[in-house]
């Protein structure tokens, strides 16, 4: 199966600032994908390109085949796009502003009250539709936002900072909504929140300065693995008795208990180092009692990349 959105080598300048650098990346059907970055890391600029309101410097750019500068209005017609702090007309009931949103969307006669009743039982609307938008909590107007984009059932949902300012149990339905369109659309949502993203996403793509520095997190690997070792005794012997052993990459202490204390230790991968970490260790007389391999989460694997990334700036 195609990809339903494919990114080739994207630029995007704003006069003398290059915004977004050489992007490229592809999303399948049905995915749910995180964009993650700190403000101002340029993922908003992608989001407007992908659903046709900026055109790219260079590169191309297609969703459900069609290309963003050639066929802007095909594209819109695939894509639903809710922004950050998405505006909505204060004055409008949500059913009248739905309807509305319908036809500006291309809808006529009986398919605009079939894609209103849709959206609104899709996201549980039905006890606001008369009320009017100025009216709605946070909550039910990030809800609304979402409704009109999915009322011509696109296949890309792109959703820019979706849980920015809900309070948290407008969070979880939020979160809960998103997944559950996973295998209807594709969606494609941006955030600055590490723990959203990791909660709502499928795969994570992070992006710094413009710059996306992997296109899959979770799969980001390096060579090395990283181990948490208890050790008691005296630390200057425990990082002497390490460092004297190949394939230990580094060694730092994570928590100080008394006499014991927590390291990290980044090492090649495979049962001689550690076999050789727990040799060295009893041969000195060092007591110890765990040695286990940390799985790297989210955060960690995103201050990696942005360490990485920030050191060869500066080289």
């Amino acid at each position: 199966m195609s990809p339903v959105v494919r990114v080739r080598q994207l630029t995007k300048w704003y006069g003398p600032r290059r915004a977004v650098a050489d992007v490229s990346f592809a999303v399948e059907p049905g995915e749910i994908i995180g964009l993650l970055g700190p403000n101002g890391s340029g993922k908003s600029t992608i989001f407007r390109i992908l659903t046709g309101y900026l055109a790219p410097s260079s590169g191309t750019v297609g969703v459900a085949g069609f290309d963003v500068v050639r066929d802007a209005f095909a594209v819109r017609r695939e894509v639903g796009y809710v922004p950050e702090d998405a505006p909505l007309y204060e004055h409008m009931r949500v059913v009248e502003f739905l309807r509305f949103m319908a036809q500006i969307k291309g809808l006529r006669g009986r398919a605009i009250g079939r894609a209103v009743d849709a959206a609104a039982a899709r996201l549980d609307l039905d006890r606001v539709m008369n009320l009017t938008a100025g009216k709605l909590s946070r909550g039910f107007r990030q809800r609304v936002s979402i409704a009109q984009a999915l009322l011509t059932e696109p296949k890309v949902l792109i959703l820019d900072e979706p849980t920015s300012g809900l309070d948290p149990h407008q969070v979880i339905a939020v979160r809960d909504l998103i997944r559950s369109l996973a295998g209807h659309q594709s969606v494609l949502l941006a955030s600055h929140v590490l723990s959203e993203i990791e909660k709502i996403a499928s795969r994570v793509m992070i992006l710094l300065d413009g710059t996306l520095l992997t296109a899959d997190a979770r799969a980001t690997t390096s060579t090395d693995v990283r181990l948490r070792a208890r050790i008691t005794g005296s630390e200057s012997e425990v990082r002497t008795s390490l460092a004297a052993i190949s394939g230990v990459r580094a060694v730092s202490v994570e928590q100080v208990a008394a006499a014991e204390r927590h390291y990290l230790i980044d090492a090649e991968p495979g049962d001689r180092v550690r076999g050789e970490i727990t040799r060295t260790l009893v041969a000195k007389g060092l007591e110890l009692t765990e040695l286990v391999e940390v799985r790297a989460d989210l955060e960690q694997r995103f201050l990696d990349l942005t360490r990485r990334r920030s050191g060869k700036a500066a080289a």
